[in-house]
């Protein structure tokens, strides 16, 4: 798993409109809390999802973007997305390329590892949270990141 300091890995997914997105361009605007959760609609994830929801105007008022990404495909993110009025990028990694190069893979590949990543500008990790099935961790994560210099 990518801990401080590492160079995220550049990556294009499409999100649940079906348009590509990279991180380096999801962080011209400014740091970007990178999420990785296991499945739309089951109820953790729902929660997790909704939490950032409610964090997202006042990290976007402090120069942070959010993206989640889960091995659902682009119309499951879609409906997710839709029901639950997510205002942020949902990525699909159905092959787990992104999941595997950011070591999210779950245990002997089922699955994945409940993680969030604060990426910096210039691509370095600036923080990391990892929890299954708490979210405490992750949503912290997005307040302290208000904190941080987020020019890197």
């Amino acid at each position: 798993m990518l801990k401080l300091g590492d160079l995220a890995p550049d990556f294009e997914l499409p999100d649940q409109f079906n348009r590509n997105q990279r991180l380096s361009s999801l962080l011209q605007r400014g740091a970007l809390i990178l999420y990785f959760y296991p499945a739309d609609f089951t109820p953790v994830c729902t929660r997790e999802a909704c939490a950032f929801r409610e964090l997202q105007p006042t990290l976007a008022a402090g120069g942070i973007g959010i993206a989640g990404v889960s091995p659902q495909n682009s119309d499951s993110h879609a409906r997710f997305s839709a029901l639950y009025k997510l205002d942020f990028p949902l990525l699909a990694d159905p092959e787990k390329r992104v999941i595997r190069a950011y070591g999210c893979n779950g245990v002997m590949g089922f699955g994945l590892k409940r993680a969030s990543f604060l990426i910096g500008r210039d691509r370095r990790i600036m923080e990391t949270a990892h929890a299954a099935l708490r979210l405490s961790p992750h949503i912290l994560l997005g307040k302290r990141a208000l904190g941080k210099s987020h020019t890197r």
